[in-house]
């Protein structure tokens, strides 16, 4: 079954919880797409200012909940330079599965660190938390630097976008032979797709093997967000749509 993910830029904690709202009890998880403005040209809520901001300290330290916690629940996409000091921030905030960015560990023996420590406090195997970690990978980065974190991870998350940290931008078809040669070489492993995620190009990217598609604009720029959600779901159901190269934006 595909798993249709909505995803959020966050421009502040009230736009957050409108569109947490939004979703909730559409579907089970939205992922939260965290920009800290060094790793991406912008950033996002949390991080816009250089005093912390005050909602998010609650809810690190566990003062209060993040927003429809109880309705949702949610992945962030931590498209940040330094994943690791973030780390527990959003742990502690409540999130059931972490994405850093392959690019955004100094090299490859970091990576393999991170992963490792990850499974061992955080993962499945006799861990109270048992969070999922799901490594991004731009356009660009070879699927090959998967062989050395493939027992660390729980999935894979392929851009489909050339530039991160935008909403609405075009489709990048390049993904596609990405995310086949992933699941021909892992076709277990789960891969989500992020970027570039609409009801045009959601054929393509099931087809090559995605599990995952996380969308964004296509979902919160529909005039019904409900039916559009819909509409993803029903995909395999009544048949995908067929893409084309001149499809319109995520």
């Amino acid at each position: 079954m595909i798993e249709i993910i909505p995803a959020i830029i966050p421009k502040n904690f009230k736009d957050l919880e409108r569109n947490l709202e939004a979703v909730a009890g559409l579907v089970p998880l939205a992922q939260i797409d965290i920009m800290d403005g060094k790793f991406t040209p912008e950033a996002s809520w949390p991080y816009q200012n250089s005093q912390e901001d005050p909602d998010f300290v609650s809810i690190k330290i566990e003062e209060r909940e993040f927003p429809a916690l109880e309705e949702i629940d949610f992945e962030v996409d931590l498209m940040v330079s330094d994943p690791e000091a973030v780390l527990q921030q959003w742990i502690s905030a409540g999130a059931k599965r972490i994405i850093p960015h392959y690019e955004s560990f100094k090299d490859e023996s970091v990576v393999l660190e991170f992963t490792q420590e990850f499974q061992n406090q955080y993962g499945g195997d006799g861990s109270f938390t048992a969070l999922e970690l799901g490594i991004a990978l731009n356009i660009e980065t070879p699927s090959d630097v998967l062989e050395a974190i493939i027992e660390n991870i729980d999935f894979v998350q392929c851009m489909g976008i050339a530039r991160i940290g935008y909403q609405g931008e075009p489709f990048d078809e390049r993904v596609l032979d990405k995310i086949r040669e992933i699941h021909d070489r892992y076709p277990d492993l789960p891969i989500s797709v992020d970027g570039g995620v609409n009801l045009s190009t959601a054929s393509a990217l099931v087809e090559a093997g995605a599990t995952r598609l996380v969308a964004g604009s296509a979902i919160f720029g529909s005039d019904d967000i409900p039916a559009t959600i819909e509409e993803f779901q029903n995909l395999e159901e009544y048949g995908c749509l067929l893409y084309t190269s001149d499809a319109a934006d995520e």
